[in-house]
């Protein structure tokens, strides 16, 4: 998944982690200039198509907000050395991520509920497979988490959003000086390609986005490309979660009652109102459940069911 980095193009960088109030670690970049040299930067921004897993359809897009929490896997041996999504070599030893929809590069940070681990990591592929999961980590970035050894761990996924739009920024620049245009999302719908690379039909919606192509800089010479490997593990207090399976969340109270009627079969859902923003939305969400085995069981009865937006979250 990283391309090869040209010797005399070595990047000096150091990456600096300080835990917030809030006991969050927060990421500090510091580039140095590089020149003009269109080889700095591994492989190539990308947002991407819509695509489709297992029937289920997922929507690239540049999201400075995004902020999740679930079930996170690893991957390595099976897949070193072979192309990412975004056209670099992945290593496994090096501090990488697959995410479905983020942008490649972006910048994430990963708190491991489970031990209170916290680790930066560079998304640059598309994945994971598994349903239940939302993100699929680097060997490496799992033996910094401290799941290695157990395959999967309770986290959650922050986007960096400015050193996000830095790396864009820069990948931005490199094209203009290539004379190229970088990857992005497209203005309208399109036939995708599955992960797993057989032919799929066009998306079942039109969708229609903005072009997410980062302005050019005709002054970028710097690569904000941190050695992520290089940088501290953070310790923050681990914290007791649960897992649930949400399987929709409704404007209208009704709609959330049919889905809750819907799934009596599977298990016993309960229905509960949260605000976004000033608009009240009813969430339908079964559990908690003890096992991952069961998550992943009920997670794919309930999707075959006819909720295809259901996911597993820890809370």
């Amino acid at each position: 998944m990283l391309g090869k980095l040209r010797k005399q193009a070595a990047l000096a960088l150091g990456l600096a982690l300080a835990l917030g109030a809030c006991s969050e670690a927060r990421l500090a970049m510091h580039a140095t200039k590089v020149g003009n040299d269109a080889s700095a930067l591994p492989g190539v921004y990308k947002v991407g198509n819509p695509y489709q897993i297992n029937g289920i359809w997922y929507y690239p897009a540049e999201d400075y907000t995004y902020d999740e929490t679930g079930i996170a896997s690893w991957y390595g041996p099976g897949f070193h050395q072979k192309s990412t999504a975004n056209g670099e070599t992945f290593d496994q030893n090096d501090v990488t991520a697959a995410h479905r929809t983020l942008p490649m590069p972006s910048l994430v940070r990963v708190t491991n509920l489970d031990n209170g681990r916290v680790l930066v990591v560079r998304v640059n592929d598309r994945g994971p497979y598994a349903q239940g999961r939302i993100l699929d980590l680097s060997r490496r970035s799992a033996q910094l988490l401290g799941f290695e050894g157990k395959g999967t761990a309770h986290v959650r996924v922050q986007v960096l959003p400015e050193e996000s739009r830095q790396l864009a920024a820069a990948y931005a620049g490199q094209s203009a000086n290539k004379g190229t245009q970088v990857a992005a999302a497209p203005r309208e719908s399109v036939s995708a390609q599955s992960l797993e690379g057989a032919p799929a039909s066009a998306p079942p919606k039109t969708v229609t986005t903005a072009s997410t192509q980062p302005a050019k800089s005709s002054a970028i010479t710097s690569a904000p490309l941190p050695d992520l490997k290089a940088q501290p593990v953070q310790q923050v207090a681990p914290r007791s979660t649960n897992m649930f399976i949400q399987a929709g969340s409704f404007a209208r109270y009704d709609n959330a009652q049919r889905l809750s009627a819907r799934l009596s079969t599977v298990g016993q859902a309960s229905i509960t109102q949260v605000n976004i923003g000033q608009q009240p939305m009813f969430r339908v969400r079964i559990g908690p459940i003890a096992s991952l085995d069961d998550a992943d069981r009920m997670l794919d009865q309930i999707v075959r069911s006819g909720a295809p937006d259901a996911r597993l979250i820890v809370d």
